[in-house]
């Protein structure tokens, strides 16, 4: 008897759950997209990154170098080009992250070439990709070039000493020097983090606090309640935009002072707006809150079909690790959310010293998305639910 009864209990709650399709489907791909996001993010490699060559001579060496590089998964080179500011102007711009600049006597046999690397340091885990993987390049290319330059001389590398006076083996093998050029200085990870972190932070305080706030007051009772008052939709749902934006903007603001007194983050562009990007930012994932919550009856139901949207956002957003560590498939979502462009955004300014001129396509969007999701919301908000 009591088995039936257990059996009983499952089967309505099959009945429940098959009759709510969002928290269905939301059980079914929430741990696919979970395991899926943490094997290629955190168990990939750091491939692709976007770099420039600038070629100022022609002859075997460049040729071998730019092979090389071609050869290597971690370069995805854009572009060969002959002007060293262009190739900078790219770094500036965000385009890429490094130029690598061969010098005008890169093939001469006769001279040590200097080769400049003009390095973005504000992506602090493309950075420490790159530069160990640069420098053992030249360095191996610097042996290759220093055997060559022994046999065109006719001496025998054990011998330990070079066809002039005085010039030693391991001077030929430092034929090649590196210079490393870090637009923006040294960036610690946590400098990296700190931008990102406060717009996951209030991503999630504000998507799960909407829930709270109208599909939790609904499913108590509260807000049929209210409505029995004579207040329109607009009004409570404006009430709700304000209070929340209040509370997670003072939330943002102490989150990003603790950073600064803890960590010693500096912010090289504008307190101002950094504060307004953090705004914007909470109105944003407000807006999600309220366009989720305008058709939902339960807290439950919320919680469900927000989780897929929130967690998969925050992996592939560029948060923890670089974006070109996911899957190409990967990399296009990460440029259909929202929170991608609220982190590039504040890193920009808080790493960089950027503008508002240099972050105008992200603030765009933003605001896109913040308009989309309040026009949603407002527009199928259901009352009667």
């Amino acid at each position: 008897m009591e088995m039936k009864k257990v059996m009983w209990m499952l089967k309505k709650d099959l009945i429940v759950l098959w009759r709510h399709k969002p928290r269905l489907i939301s059980l079914i791909l929430f741990p696919i997209l979970m395991i899926t996001l943490f094997g290629y993010g955190f168990g990939g490699t750091l491939e692709n990154i976007p770099v420039v060559i600038v070629e100022q001579s022609s002859g075997p060496l460049t040729d071998q170098t730019v092979a090389a590089m071609k050869n290597m998964n971690l370069y995805d080179i854009k572009d060969i080009l002959k002007d060293p500011d262009t190739a900078r102007d790219m770094v500036d711009t965000g385009q890429v992250k490094a130029a690598i600049i061969l010098p005008p006597n890169y093939d001469s046999m006769s001279e040590e070439p200097t080769v400049v690397m003009y390095l973005d340091s504000s992506d602090q885990l493309a950075s420490q990709a790159l530069v160990p993987a640069t420098q053992a390049l030249f360095s191996r290319l610097s042996g290759q070039l220093a055997i060559e330059k022994m046999q065109g001389g006719g001496m025998n590398p054990a011998a330990g000493s070079a066809s002039g006076p005085g010039e030693s083996f391991q001077s030929m093998v430092n034929a090649i020097n590196l210079q490393i050029d870090r637009i923006y200085g040294d960036i610690k990870y946590m400098d990296f983090l700190v931008p990102a972190v406060l717009a996951m932070t209030i991503m999630f305080s504000c998507m799960f606090g909407m829930g709270q706030s109208i599909a939790g007051e609904r499913e108590r009772g509260e807000l049929a309640r209210l409505f029995m008052t004579p207040t329109s939709v607009s009004t409570v749902v404006g009430g709700k935009i304000i209070s929340k934006l209040v509370i997670e903007s003072g939330r943002a603001f102490l989150l990003l002072l603790v950073a600064i007194a803890l960590f010693g983050i500096t912010i090289n562009g504008s307190m101002l707006l950094t504060v307004l990007l953090l705004i914007l930012t909470a109105l944003c994932f407000v807006g999600f809150g309220i366009m989720i919550s305008a058709r939902v009856a339960t807290q439950e139901d919320y919680m469900q079909m927000v989780m897929p949207f929130a967690m998969p956002m925050m992996f592939v957003s560029g948060v923890f690790y670089p974006i070109e560590t996911m899957p190409w498939i990967f990399q296009k979502i990460a440029y259909i959310v929202p929170l991608t462009y609220a982190n590039d955004a504040l890193r920009s300014v808080m790493l960089r010293g950027a503008g508002v001129g240099s972050i105008w396509v992200d603030i765009l969007v933003l605001a896109g998305f913040t308009l989309l999701f309040f026009s949603m919301g407002v527009t199928r908000f259901n009352r009667d639910i």
